[in-house]
């Protein structure tokens, strides 16, 4: 099983902008004070600009645009609905917010399969909806799919119970820990994990502090050591400018790449760059429109697609 893959699939946003119906816990989320119409020309360019970057270097994305059907300013973050795997399994997921769920979309496995990938079989957990029940994919989930783990913070958003469903449907070990940040000097729950972690080949990026069961932690530090993964640790302050929302993507010769925004880069530590640049290259790109009103990063844009091809 591979850890990483060099097909990405992204949303064109049409109607980017804040959503009121996830902010109430996404706390990464600012209102600006530009017209919508502004912000989403603006969320556009940084989205063509990273697209195209990726791109350069050999790797593979289907890019979807968005329509004006349905009012969904979060689209450009399609990890959070649909997850593709290496046995031509898709999971589509239930969603928090309202609007959220109108992201689902027929057309993007009809895209993908136009591109050549073979989609066997699709696991729906969207009616877990109906229960107020919810699993945002992998941005509440990190899969380590080449040892078989799952990461999840417990959170609004990542329910346990279903989080155990999905790890028994695709023979996933569970890693569950909750993660948590300092709001208006309380700690309260870490919206996604991706935002806090994110777990490569060799190394895992991870915001250690932001654990706060000292059990969890070394539950967590184990488990990580367990599969020889270099432990690098970032601070809350790091992973209030993304620096927790990074992903690894294979280019072209198969040469590995941490994917992550220009935000995410500045406030890592020349020790921190170097050590992960001692297991792969980096590629940055500013995404600061897109993480001020939608509050995600780099890592949330990309759904890696795992499915087999024709």
């Amino acid at each position: 099983m591979q850890q990483t893959t060099n097909s990405i699939l992204m949303i064109r946003p049409v109607n980017f902008r804040m959503n009121e119906q996830t902010a109430v816990n996404n706390y990464y989320q600012e209102d600006l004070s530009i017209k919508n119409v502004e912000i989403n020309k603006k969320a556009q360019l940084e989205f063509d600009n990273y697209v195209n970057k990726l791109k350069s270097f050999g790797i593979e994305v289907i890019v979807i645009s968005d329509n004006l059907e349905n009012d969904t300013p979060d689209s450009i973050f399609p990890n959070n609905w649909i997850s593709f795997h290496a046995n031509g399994t898709v999971a589509v997921y239930p969603m928090f917010a309202e609007n959220r769920r109108l992201e689902r979309r027929e057309d993007v496995l009809e895209k993908l399969e136009e591109n050549g990938f073979v989609i066997e079989n699709v696991v729906d957990y969207t009616s877990a909806e109906e229960q107020n029940i919810f699993l945002e994919g992998t941005g509440s989930m990190i899969l380590d799919r080449q040892n078989q783990k799952a990461y999840c913070a417990l959170s609004p958003r990542a329910d346990e119970e279903l989080f155990i469903e999905f790890c028994e449907d695709f023979e996933y070990t569970p890693v569950i820990f909750t993660a948590n940040q300092t709001v208006n000097g309380a700690r309260e729950a870490i919206y996604h994990t991706n935002v806090m972690m994110c777990v490569a080949e060799t190394f895992a990026v991870i915001c250690l502090s932001c654990i706060d069961d000292k059990k969890e932690l070394k539950h967590v530090l184990k488990s990580l050591k367990e599969d020889k993964k270099e432990v690098i640790d970032i601070s809350e302050e790091q992973v209030t400018n993304f620096a927790g929302n990074m992903l690894q993507v294979q280019g072209a010769n198969n040469e590995r790449f941490l994917i992550m925004s220009q935000s995410a880069y500045d406030c890592l530590t020349k020790d921190q760059i170097n050590r992960i640049q001692k297991h792969c290259k980096i590629i940055s790109s500013s995404l600061s429109t897109i993480e001020t009103c939608g509050g995600g990063s780099a890592r949330c844009m990309m759904a890696e697609v795992f499915l087999p091809k024709q």
